[in-house]
């Protein structure tokens, strides 16, 4: 006989409540029924005595089975089926063993056209043997009646009264339960069909629980077994519970539709299921890095902390960027340094001409590295003039040492944040840009140029300049700490080169921690060599030319150097030899003839009339004119100074555009030609009849500083006197009001304007001696040297008594 299909929401359990049959109902005779009986097999459903069943029957031989019992008023056994996929059950294998003795006491007609049957339990059955097949099942039984326990068991009732509290609970979670249910449920004072009923309604964990409950003679040993499934059900419902009340808790009214996904997100978390694709990603990366517990710990706390946020929740994002740049940095990962001293060496001559203290620190850097096997980098600050080379020799040393290269710039930078980074608690927030730099390189240890340090600013933002001093100390920065990364970070593998135009700007807490090099500007047969082995090939590839096509011969290139240029470094020189290069393709390209070697007569068409006239020496034959040396952030200047004398009260005016410390330096100046007047040859009485007039050409260029001291007195005393100094001579100098001469800086930048400018002799301070003795001999090659110790001194030699 075929078996009947129990229709269900979930399509795999019953989930109808049992129609009540109340207590005291008649019980048939066993004794008069018969040994064998119609069986209807049940898929996933189990009827228990004493219960009301409805079920749906849908097949030919289910339909007839009905019939006849209905008609007949037969009793049948109802017996659940092993396999639910077998539409037609023949043995008694396909069958459980237990079953219940039921009768069919109303069927209903469905829209569908399936019947519907209502099934009333009595008593226990065992199937013994399947005796016929067709026109439906029909079998052996045996008839097994409950034993019922006694009635001064003082267990029941407190049995009783747990299996109604769990039952009520677990009946109001249920989404199919009327509320009459658990009314009904704690009216029912029959213990038997308490435990029936009970066994009926509530879901189990699976199907064979409720047949094995049917197998139970003893209703109390039923009643324990149901108690401990109640149990487990009951727990399991908290546990769904908390998942609903902690994803709730979650949910706002702007992310009411992510709902789903976070339920499923922690049900996934608490049965430990597979993690999703990120936090997998994230996890193998971080298999093989070498990093410090610390960070280890670190890293999978966080990365348990990802796992919990939807992947469409703000927290998602932010966690992730924090975790990928974790993952990112090289931590202990380092490059092989090249200790190859000489071929260090090599590749810095390559690159850079001259230079050669920067030079002769990396490779003792070097050299220190290869004896010891490690050492602290050396934090160096190169300082001069534009376009001398400070920012290309970084990465000429990292090509040497075999190192990554990192530039940072720093000019306008406001925002110590940039630094440091942002706390990743913020919208937007970044990792600061030295250890973005690292990520960037993948090493720990690259050459990081720090460039143009010296143009920091600071605001109410915070001070960058300040934020350097852990970074660039190599007592601290073994535990750099970023804002955004919150864990200590080792920076003492970097080699940082730091660049500036002039170091005066500089806070002193912070220059104290730098090596500082002088990286001073080049003499015109330097530039002629720089041009010669780096501009002009460069330059050639650039536009495409062969350097066989196009050459600029010595003098040529002499006079670019001194009238079409004016500056320190070779940038203005290299934009000048671009612009032949870019005029040579475009007649190459027109296949219009050029010259092959560019010759000083070619130069005002391919550069047009020179635009950097050099202030030679000149003028000096004039009382009262009288050069002077300048340091700038461009490099060396020579300054004229210039006075007039005129009748008067003893007035002296001063213009220019001088600066309060330059203007301090004239009154000094005149006080002491004033105190002094036979310096004049002149009386008192005569000087305080004369007016003087001091002044600087260039009145739009801002001047200052005391270094012009003695060039001011000078001219003063040349113009008082009306004889000119000595031809050929510059001078500088600071002058205390007593006469003495002080040592003022920048001597090397000086010494190339004088040059420049064609002064043969320098005056200077005796105490600047060891400065003149330090610079190497091409660079005061055709100079004389005058040092003197007082005004007096300076007097002597230019007007030649």
């Amino acid at each position: 006989m075929d078996m009947n299909d129990i229709l269900a929401p979930s399509g795999a359990e019953v989930s109808i409540i049992p129609v009540m049959t109340g207590e005291g109902m008649p019980k048939p005779q066993l004794d008069n029924l018969p040994d064998t009986l119609p069986v209807l097999a049940l898929r996933n459903a189990v009827l228990f005595p004493g219960t009301i069943y409805p079920v749906t029957i849908g097949r030919e031989k289910s339909l007839r089975l009905v019939e006849d019992a209905q008609k007949g008023n037969l009793y049948i056994a109802t017996v659940p089926q092993i396999n639910v996929s077998v539409e037609d059950p023949r043995n008694a294998s396909d069958l459980y063993s237990f079953g219940t003795l039921a009768k069919i006491i109303k069927t209903f007609e469905m829209p569908d056209g399936n019947l519907s049957a209502v099934l009333q339990g009595f008593t226990r059955i065992r199937l013994d043997r399947i005796v016929a097949v067709e026109p439906y099942l029909a079998g052996e039984v045996t008839y097994l009646p409950d034993r019922e326990p006694e009635a001064a068991d003082s267990n029941v009732r407190v049995l009783s009264d747990a299996l109604k509290e769990k039952a009520a609970t677990l009946l109001k979670s249920a989404s199919f339960a009327p509320r009459e249910a658990v009314n009904a449920l704690r009216s029912i004072e029959d213990f038997s069909f308490l435990v029936n009923f009970i066994a009926t309604t509530i879901d189990l964990d699976t199907f064979e629980e409720k047949v094995e409950l049917l197998q139970f003679e003893d209703v109390k040993e039923r009643a324990m077994s149901l108690l401990t499934s109640l149990d487990r059900q009951v727990e399991l419902l908290k546990i769904k519970q908390e998942i609903n009340s902690k994803v709730k808790s979650e949910i706002d009214q702007q992310q009411r539709e992510y709902y789903l996904n976070n339920q499923l997100r922690t049900i996934q978390e608490e049965l430990g299921m597979e993690e999703d694709d990120e936090v997998a990603r994230l996890r193998e990366a971080a298999q093989n890095k070498d990093w410090p517990e610390s960070v280890a710990e670190l890293f999978e706390k966080e990365l348990v902390k990802l796992g919990r946020f939807n992947p469409s929740a703000p927290e998602y994002a932010i966690e992730l960027n924090f975790l990928q740049f974790l993952v990112e940095l090289p931590w202990n990962h380092v490059s092989e340094d090249n200790l190859d001293l000489h071929n260090a060496k090599k590749v810095l001559d390559e690159d850079h001409f001259g230079l050669d203290t920067v030079k002769d620190r990396i490779i003792e850097y070097l050299a220190v590295l290869k004896l010891k096997g490690n050492m602290k980098s050396p934090i160096l600050c190169l300082y001069g003039p534009p376009g001398v080379g400070k920012t290309s020799l970084g990465k000429s040393v990292a090509r040497a040492l075999g190192r990554k290269y990192v530039r940072i710039a720093l000019g306008g930078m406001h925002d110590e944040a940039e630094l440091r980074g942002h706390r990743k608690t913020y919208v937007g927030a970044l990792p600061g840009r030295i250890l973005n730099g690292i990520a960037r390189a993948g090493t720990s240890n690259p050459v990081m140029v720090l460039d143009e340090i010296d143009k920091l600013g600071a605001d109410f933002k915070g001070d960058p300049s300040s934020a350097l001093l852990e970074a660039l100390d190599p007592e601290q920065n073994t535990t750099f700490h970023d804002n955004y990364l919150d864990v200590d970070y080792d920076l003492s593998k970097v080699l940082f080169i730091t660049t500036a135009n002039t170091i005066s700007g500089i806070q002193p807490a912070l220059l104290d921690r730098m090596e500082l090099i002088n990286v001073s500007g080049y003499l015109a047969e330097e530039k002629m060599e720089i041009a010669k082995k780096f501009l002009v090939p460069k330059q050639l590839h650039e536009h495409g030319i062969d350097g066989r096509k196009l050459r600029i011969d010595k003098e040529a290139m002499a006079q670019i150097i001194d009238r079409y240029t004016h500056e320190s470094g070779v940038r203005g020189l290299e934009k000048q030899i671009a612009k032949i290069a870019r005029v040579t393709a475009k007649k190459i390209a027109l296949e219009e003839p050029y010259p092959a070697t560019i010759k000083p007569e070619h130069l005002k068409e391919y550069l047009g009339l020179p635009v950097a006239f050099h202030d030679k020496q000149e003028g000096n034959e004039a009382p009262g004119v009288v050069t002077g040396l300048a340091w700038t952030a461009m490099g060396g200047e020579i300054l004229f100074v210039e006075s007039s004398v005129s009748e008067g009260k003893g007035v002296m005016t001063m213009t220019g555009n001088l600066g309060d410390v330059m203007k301090e330096s004239a009154t000094i100046g005149y006080q002491y030609i004033k105190a002094h007047p036979q310096l004049a040859g002149l009386t008192a009485e005569e000087f305080a009849k004369k007016d003087i007039h001091v002044h600087v050409p260039e009145g739009a260029t801002p001047k200052d500083g005391p270094s012009a001291g003695i060039t001011m007195v000078s001219s003063m005393v040349s113009a008082l006197r009306g004889e000119s100094v000595r031809h050929g001579v510059a001078m500088t100098g600071e002058m205390t009001l007593r006469g003495r001469v002080l040592p003022v800086g920048g001597i090397k930048e000086k010494i190339l304007a004088a040059k420049r400018a064609g002064v043969s002799t320098i005056v200077i301070s005796e105490e600047n001696r060891k400065d003149i003795e330090d610079i190497k001999e091409i660079y005061i090659k055709g100079l004389t040297f005058v040092y003197v110790r007082t005004i007096d001194d300076v007097l002597t030699y230019i007007f030649g008594k």
